[in-house]
């Protein structure tokens, strides 16, 4: 018999339909149930791809007595921490506070005001390793809330003054070069130089911290840009990395990037694949720019349809067990490339044995450079990765057959800008049409669906629209579109993003400074939350802080600069000791500081000079410069960066401005190229 989730839209609320636990989605109703039975609530957060989520659900959730004890005692909610990442925020917070840790499933135990009290997060169904079983749990909780409610007031009522403590203050100081000096050294200083990244195991990728890196690399500082070097190419060496089919896993549980935790996450793979791009750019390292590629081609194999929306991720599991769909005998290799040279060569490169690397099987993690693979085979530099990429084909047209893990179908507002910036970007950098195409399709459909009624939404899944969107909704989809302009110059691109910035100030922004997660007319929940810290996904006060520079460089609005740097100044001393947790605050800093310009371009847009300009200005990364371009007259909706700038003798022309002084306009890609090099 279907629990009250049968209704529900989320992937991850869908998989728990049938459980025995009578679950209520997070609403009125449960919580007016809790207050009339007076009985506590079981929080029980997730996600569709998470591994342990699938792990608790099989042990706990579909046991029948533990169902039992759970509704006679509990009102039981469940939420997609995707959906509804106000909710995930807020008792994430109170987890991290009453434990030192968090993370998904998240099991927290609420008073029926919604104040948390108890909370961890996977509990196993015996005593194991320390750890109490999920039943005791229970059972203590029940001990508190029937023998101890004093007790149970008292830690609800701590754990809502922690929660309403003020993250973010206004600042007035100025910004200071010097500290993204300082942050980078400390980058440095923790970086782990004999196999990549920061951290130990678990050891996640940090795209935002190589996104910083690369671009202090452009302004000169070396340690940066080899730093984000090394990082990029451990990663890409296989595990993490899927070298099969393209994408990366969520994160390696070793310190060796090797065996990964397998889901693959849609933001993930949006942010590394902007990182290699401009990995490419700066370096000129093919391997950079076939990583990325790779990755968007998997997005646009696996995490895409017809109608450009971004599906948010693929399962960690198949057939009940996790990495299966991904990890290889020697004999299922051998019989899947066939050719015999193609067959040793991929077993040399990978260092495949009999024995495996993981579980008896073997994940894919490069083991020899091409250069050793030629000189060992007797072939020529460029047979190598020719004969390579056959086999890895091979592999791929074979792993077809398998049983896939799961798709998480739903499309996520902020989630889906983060990729049509990706794809926006590598279609104008690597001159790839198709993926202008998928970003044009992409942006469409957040335009049209995502706001049925002209208000931002944050979640479609099966043709329905829910949840009113959030500040990093807002912000991503705003960022998106700016990059999506500056790749194709319609003036619908460039108003639309406008528009979201507004009405992020006008519904969001907190008096105090900063930005509000949720709307101002949100449910109201205990807090109203606002977070500031870059996680797996940058914060959405980073990139609202991010939206209004880039604006501002468009519009000339001072006033937008300004919140922007008051936000920046007040976060970067939090930076300076915890650099890869505000990540994207110091991007958004490095181009606050930077200097940037802002290149005008007028002119037929079909026109070959008009093209040709345009295409100037991306032969190379330019992390600091907006670039507006537009046929004469110019459509009202347009950047105020292109008004009141005529054609030179009826010629397309560029401008090439600081701060909207500009330079004498040209109208040969030759003379701006030069302008853009001095």
């Amino acid at each position: 018999m279907p629990n009250r989730l049968a209704d529900s839209n989320s992937p991850y609320l869908l998989q728990h339909q049938h459980n025995p636990v009578n679950w209520y989605p997070w609403g009125r109703e449960a919580l007016q149930r809790a207050e009339t039975e007076d009985k506590p609530i079981f929080l029980s957060i997730g996600y569709a791809a998470c591994h342990w989520c699938h792990v608790m659900a099989h042990e706990s959730f579909e046991d029948p007595e533990t169902a039992a004890y759970l509704n006679q005692h509990f009102i039981n909610i469940k939420v997609d921490r995707e959906e509804r990442p106000d909710i995930d925020g807020i008792y994430m917070e109170a987890v991290v506070a009453l434990t030192g840790s968090g993370g998904w499933p998240m099991s927290v135990f609420l008073m029926p005001d919604g104040r948390p009290f108890w909370g961890g997060t996977y509990f196993p169904p015996l005593p194991s390793h320390r750890m109490p079983s999920f039943r005791q749990v229970l059972e203590h909780i029940m001990g508190l809330w029937n023998g101890e409610r004093d007790k149970v007031e008292a830690a609800g009522e701590q754990l809502r003054e922690h929660l309403w403590q003020p993250l973010v203050t206004s600042d007035n100081n100025l910004l200071q070069a010097e500290e993204l000096n300082k942050i980078s050294m400390a980058l440095a200083q923790a970086y782990d130089w004999h196999l990549g990244g920061w951290g130990h195991a678990p050891k996640f990728p940090q795209p935002m911290s190589i996104e910083f890196l690369l671009g202090r690399s452009t302004q000169g500082d070396k340690l940066a840009g080899d730093m984000a070097r090394h990082a990029l190419n451990a990663m890409a060496l296989g595990g993490l990395y899927d070298v099969v089919g393209g994408g990366f896993a969520r994160y390696s549980v070793d310190n060796l990037w090797l065996v990964p935790h397998f889901e693959k996450m849609l933001y993930d793979n949006a942010q590394l694949a902007r990182a290699y791009l401009h990995g490419h750019l700066v370096t000129g390292d093919p391997h950079f720019r076939q990583v990325c590629e790779e990755t968007l081609d998997f997005v646009l194999r696996e995490l895409c349809d017809e109608s450009g929306r971004f599906y948010s991720s693929l399962d960690a599991d198949s057939e009940g067990h996790e990495g299966k769909f991904y990890v290889w005998s020697l004999e299922e290799i051998k019989q899947a490339i066939g050719d015999p040279l193609n067959q040793d060569l991929l077993l040399a490169a990978y260092g495949v044995t009999n024995q495996g690397n993981f579980e008896g099987k073997t994940i894919l993690q490069r083991a020899k450079h091409d250069a050793e693979l030629g000189e060992q085979f007797g072939l020529a530099a460029e047979q190598v990765p020719v004969r390579l990429r056959a086999g890895l084909d091979a592999l791929l047209a074979a792993r077809s057959s398998r049983v896939r893990p799961g798709t998480d179908d739903k499309v996520l507002t902020a989630w889906n800008g983060l990729m049509l910036i990706a794809f926006a970007e590598a279609a104008r950098y690597l001159k790839r049409p198709d993926y202008l195409q998928a970003a044009q399709r992409n942006a469409d459909f957040l335009l049209t669906q995502m706001q049925p009624g002209g208000r931002l939404l944050r979640s479609w899944r099966a043709g329905r629209a829910a949840h009113d969107a959030y500040l990093e909704d807002h912000a991503a989809l705003g960022l998106g579109l700016l990059a999506l302009y500056q790749s194709d110059p319609q003036p619908r691109w460039f108003a639309e993003a406008k528009r979201l910035a507004e009405e992020m100030l006008a519904h969001f922004s907190d008096p105090n400074g900063g930005f509000y997660d949720t709307r101002d007319d949100a449910e109201a929940l205990i807090t109203r939350p606002k977070d500031v810290q870059d996680n797996a996904t940058p914060s959405g006060n980073a990139l609202a802080a991010t939206l209004l520079l880039q604006l501002a460089a468009y519009e000339g609005n001072h006033s937008w600069r300004r919140q922007a740097e008051s936000l920046l100044a007040g976060i970067l001393p939090q930076a300076i000791r915890y650099p890869t947790g505000f990540a994207q605050w110091l991007c958004a800093a490095q181009f606050a500081l930077a200097g940037g310009r802002e290149v005008a371009i007028l002119g037929e847009l079909a026109e070959p000079v008009t093209a040709a300009l345009q295409e100037t200005v991306w032969t190379r990364w330019r992390p600091f410069d907006v670039l507006a371009a537009s046929p004469v007259p110019v459509p009202a909706s347009s950047p105020a960066l292109l008004a009141e700038r005529p054609l030179v003798n009826g010629q397309p022309s560029a401008y090439v401005c600081r701060n909207f002084a500009c330079q004498l306009p040209v109208t040969t890609p030759e003379a701006l190229a030069k302008q853009l090099a001095s």
